[in-house]
């Protein structure tokens, strides 16, 4: 199994419709017939000193393996996701695990 963890720290500047539209943007990419499983969400109300809840959305993506990583990468609705929504984000980060 590979798992695809992506954190979005969104700009503040963003009007509520624009957050709507990226939430919606995220979701498109459930579609991708690559993936396993895909699920999106918000910071969770718990509250330790461990926990970073900074970022405004995460998205997680399980696939198979490598291989299916690597064609969700390429994949059309991926990278219209990433043109159409990259000057949303001040920052993102990516951890992804084997």
């Amino acid at each position: 199994m590979f798992v695809h963890s992506v954190y979005f720290w969104l700009k503040n500047s963003l009007s509520d419709e624009e957050v709507r539209t990226f939430r919606e943007g995220l979701h498109s990419l459930e579609g991708i017939e690559v993936s396993r499983a895909t699920y999106v969400g918000v910071p969770a109300n718990t509250d330790r000193p461990v926990i970073d809840r900074s970022y405004s959305f995460a998205l997680t993506v399980l696939f198979d393996d490598l291989a299916g990583h690597d064609a969700y990468q390429v994949h059309p609705v991926h990278k219209a996701f990433v043109q159409t929504y990259a000057g949303y984000w001040d920052r993102v980060v990516i951890y992804d695990a084997e």
